[in-house]
């Protein structure tokens, strides 16, 4: 049995193995094939951070795989009435097949984990995204091929999606550099473990400066609303306009997890502009997911 935790839960072949799989999914999909290893399996969907593009993709994927998928928020569990972690895992994967879980603390899923009887995946906790970097890695390959030895430019707050990019960076070989205001760079125990392919900027110019892909997120995530007028201002050097862009290379790609903000973390000029490749990103978290179900539950 394998979780899905972090992106370094799996090796860098299997990451790759994954993103071509996923590849091979979605010409699958388009061509109208029927592919159905997930007869009769169950896939329980834990949200205490509510969700669109994680929802939607992973029920569709349980779908179009002939299985099924439970929604699940606080108001519709024990745990949101304070059962423990642990007991809800053992009862909830006694009954299940894969336990998909999207939360704040990381520490959750782990406890989850541990006491879980079936493959438990990591949706989102506020220190990683596993997730959204398989369909981001998905994404590139589609539109540029092997992503070693490029250089990827992270603008923004050093958070959860920065930390899996620190991850993805090291597993496949690309330079990344991170451009974020003093206060907001990514935990130290992200960037000891990628410092080799790592640089910080304070100048989101310069980190632009030779880049294959730009990518940001949102300045205030869920649970810092009350932070959003402070990093409004902290982070307005840092928006990502057709400027900003102009310092990478010319062919280079734009990428946001969504949802955006326009006129806040990037321009709309930027984001509906010819460089940018966020709706397939966006479509491909369908078929990165449907690939990670494939290779946590089909043996």
């Amino acid at each position: 049995m394998r979780h899905f935790l972090t992106l370094t839960d799996l090796s860098a072949d299997e990451f790759r193995a994954l993103l071509t799989r996923a590849i091979e999914l979605k010409a699958m999909r388009r061509n109208g094939e029927s592919y159905q290893p997930l007869k009769n399996k169950v896939l329980a969907m834990i949200f205490e951070k509510s969700s669109t593009r994680t929802r939607v993709s992973f029920e569709a994927g349980m779908a179009h795989f002939g299985g099924h998928a439970l929604f699940l928020s606080p108001r519709d569990t024990q745990l949101g009435r304070g059962e423990p972690i642990e007991d809800s895992a053992r009862v909830l994967s006694s009954m299940s097949d894969c336990i998909m879980v999207r939360t704040f603390e990381h520490e959750k899923i782990e406890t989850f984990a541990v006491h879980s009887s079936v493959p438990v995946i990591n949706g989102l906790t506020d220190d990683v995204h596993p997730c959204q970097l398989l369909a981001d890695m998905q994404t590139w390959q589609e539109y540029r091929g092997d992503i070693k030895g490029r250089t990827v430019t992270w603008i923004g707050d050093g958070n959860n999606m920065c930390h899996s990019y620190m991850h993805a960076a090291k597993m496949l070989g690309f330079k990344l550099n991170i451009a974020c205001p003093e206060g907001y760079t990514p935990k130290k125990k992200f960037m000891q473990e990628a410092r080799d392919y790592i640089e910080l900027f304070s100048d989101p110019v310069g980190a632009c400066k030779n880049s294959d892909l730009i990518v940001t997120d949102v300045w205030a995530s869920m649970g810092q609303e009350d932070e959003q007028d402070q990093r409004s201002s902290v982070f307005a050097p840092y928006q990502v306009d057709l400027e900003l862009m102009k310092s990478a290379h010319t062919d280079a790609l734009f990428m946001h997890c969504l949802p955006a903000h326009r006129g806040e973390e990037v321009s709309a000029d930027v984001i509906d502009g010819a460089q940018s490749v966020v709706w397939d990103e966006a479509e491909n978290r369908l078929h990165a997911q449907k690939a990670l179900l494939e290779f946590l539950l089909v043996r």
